[in-house]
Formats: C-alpha cells, sequence, structure tokens
C-alpha cells in the first residue's frame, strides 16, 4: 500500500531537513536572528520527527508473539502520536518563546545581512522538493480525495505526517523570510520576533491537528464505507449466508484489518457443512478487501422475533430451556447448531 511511498517521502524529507537545519544554525550564529534560531529548531524537530516514523515503521514489522497476538501494526500510530507531541515541544512552544524573549529585547541585523535571506531562499528551494515528493506518493493512493479527506481519513500515518510537516516548513519559512527581511528594512527586530512567532503558531496549530488524527488511530478506527460494503457484499454474496446479524471491523494496523461478525446460516446444516460455509465466506472477503488478514466468523440462526428483542440470535431467545426430566441427549445447549434430521 503506502509502506514504501511513505519511506521514500520520509528519507527525501530527512535528507532535506538536516540539510537545512546546519545551514539555518551557521545563518543564526552569524547573525543572532530569533526566525533563524526558531527555523534551525523546527527542521532539528523535523529530522528528528522523521528518524522516528523510520522507527516506527521498522518496528511495526515484528512478527505477533503470545504477549501481543495482533501484532504490532499499530507501533506506527504510536510514533506518530510522539511526532506531534515533538513538533509541538521542541517546535512550536521553543519558537513562541523565542519570540516573547526577542520582542522583549529587540535587535535588528547589523552584520552578515546578506545570509539570512540567501539561506531562507535555498531552505524554501530544498523544502520544495522534499514537499513535491511527499505529494508525489500521496496523489498514488489519494485518488479522487481531497487533501483534507486525506489527511483525515488515512490509515498509514507517515504520508499525512510528512505531508503536514513539509507544508508547515514551507509556511514556516515564509513566515521568517517576511520577518528577517521587515527587520532588514526597518532595522527593528520586533518584526523578527514577529515572524518567530507566526512560525510558533503555525507549528502548534499543525501539532494539534496531527495528535487528534493520530489519537483517533490509536483508538482504533474502523473500515472505511467502500470497504465496509464490500465486505458485507463478500458475506452476504453466495448461498451460506442468510445475512449478517452485526459485524465489527478493527485496523490492527495501518495494512491489517479485522473482520468479527455474527452471521445467519440455515437451520439445518451440519457442523460439515458449517465449517465449509464459513471458509468460503473467508475467502470472498479476502478477496474482496485484502488487507481483512484477520476474520472471525460466529454462524447463529437468525429470528425475526430475536431482533424485535434486541438480539437477532435465536438461540438467545428461542432455543427452550433443557426440560430436567429428559435424558441428557434431548438436552441441547444455547447456541448449539441443530443437525439435520438423522444426521
Amino acid at each position: 500500500m503506502s509502506a514504501n511511498g511513505g519511506t521514500k517521502a520520509i528519507i527525501a524529507a530527512l535528507l532535506a531537513n538536516v540539510g537545512i537545519a546546519v545551514t539555518k544554525f551557521i545563518a543564526f550564529l552569524l547573525t543572532g536572528s530569533s526566525s533563524m534560531l526558531a527555523e534551525s529548531i523546527h527542521s532539528v524537530a523535523d529530522s528528528g520527527n522523521q528518524g522516528l516514523l523510520l522507527i516506527g515503521g521498522k518496528r511495526a514489522k515484528r512478527e505477533a508473539t503470545p504477549q501481543h497476538p495482533f501484532g504490532y501494526g499499530r507501533e506506527r500510530y504510536v510514533y506518530a502520536f510522539i511526532v506531534s507531541i515533538v513538533l509541538f515541544s521542541l517546535g512550536g512552544l521553543f519558537a513562541l518563546y523565542e519570540a516573547y524573549h526577542k520582542w522583549a529585547d529587540p535587535h535588528g541585523i547589523n552584520s552578515w545581512q546578506w545570509v539570512p535571506v540567501t539561506v531562507l531562499v535555498a531552505a524554501i528551494v530544498m523544502e520544495s522538493f522534499s514537499f513535491r515528493t511527499a505529494i508525489k506518493e500521496s496523489n498514488l493512493i489519494r485518488g479522487k480525495q481531497t487533501w483534507v479527506r486525506f489527511i483525515r481519513r488515512a490509515k498509514a500515518p507517515e504520508l499525512p505526517v510528512v505531508l503536514l510537516e513539509d507544508f508547515g516548513a514551507l509556511v514556516g519559512l515564509v513566515f521568517a523570510l517576511f520577518g528577517v527581511g521587515m527587520t532588514l528594512v526597518t532595522g527593528n527586530g520586533r518584526w523578527d520576533a514577529a515572524g518567530t512567532a507566526m512560525i510558533g503558531v503555525l507549528l502548534v496549530v499543525i501539532a494539534i491537528v496531527l495528535a487528534i488524527e493520530t489519537k483517533s488511530l490509536l483508538l482504533g478506527e474502523g473500515a472505511e464505507p467502500t470497504d465496509l460494503a464490500a465486505i458485507e457484499q463478500a458475506v452476504t454474496g453466495g448461498p451460506e449466508v442468510e445475512r449478517i446479524i452485526h459485524m465489527k471491523t478493527l485496523y490492527l494496523g495501518p495494512e491489517e484489518l479485522l473482520v468479527a461478525a455474527k452471521i445467519g446460516v440455515p437451520a439445518c446444516e451440519t457442523a460439515e457443512e458449517v465449517a465449509r460455509d464459513i471458509n468460503a465466506v473467508e475467502a470472498r472477503i479476502r478477496a474482496a478487501v485484502p488487507i481483512a488478514r484477520v476474520i472471525y466468523l460466529e454462524p447463529d440462526i437468525y429470528s425475526v422475533a430475536a431482533e424485535r428483542a434486541g438480539t437477532g440470535s435465536a438461540a438467545a431467545t428461542a432455543v427452550p430451556q433443557p426440560d430436567p426430566a429428559a435424558g441428557a441427549d434431548d438436552a441441547h445447549p444455547s447456541g448449539e447448531i441443530a443437525g439435520r434430521p438423522g444426521s
């Protein structure tokens, strides 16, 4: 799906941010610009974040264990959430602190005045290449979705994170260029502080958006409506199942979906027939939605009366209680699949 594309976008962003961070730090040391310092820390935070995404992707590939029987796919969500925290604290809050400090003690850029402008323009060019790579890789899986819907609904967190980081980096560079440029023109260091504050607010907003979206993934999201409809069609598309009594889905990771359903089967089927039918239904589900790798189907007998009672299961309401006077062979425990006469 998006694993390879996400990795490519992450590596492109990492290489760009490491180079940009070094040049920004040099520019800050030469000029003392707070915007340059905020942008330097921003690039360092972005580089660390891309490293975290790579680590999360690698750790998510570990095999399942008895302690974690569904594997480690969600670890990618955990690291994406950590990225939002780093971006908020190291990027956004630091920039706001630096803006406050520079506003209280403003000073212009009196030496190496050409350096920050040159560095920022070069950084915009390099960041644009990284952003272009993220857009290109995202378009491979985005389809006809809007960018907002893609970021909100994507199950693989890497591409939305890189997209938002690169977008924030480009806008932040424009803010920094504005603050530095106005400071050079007016000699008033508070323009530099204003640019730094704008960078801080931008990073905080992006971090909050990332935290909200990754929190939803961590809590557990179900299948998209299109996949859900395909699964329902696969279950009921053959003669084996009369209807779906209820069904739930859950993403165990960006590329692994759990499907659990209680299905209504004909009352006269034997256990062997039910088992064979379930295997056929599972095969159809995997063919319709390949990421549905973990499937649990519970056969039951559907009852209209039970549906009105809120259970949908005939076994829960319609199976008579065993007669204490009857023999053990006449008693049928609740939920047992009735066999055919003479079977």
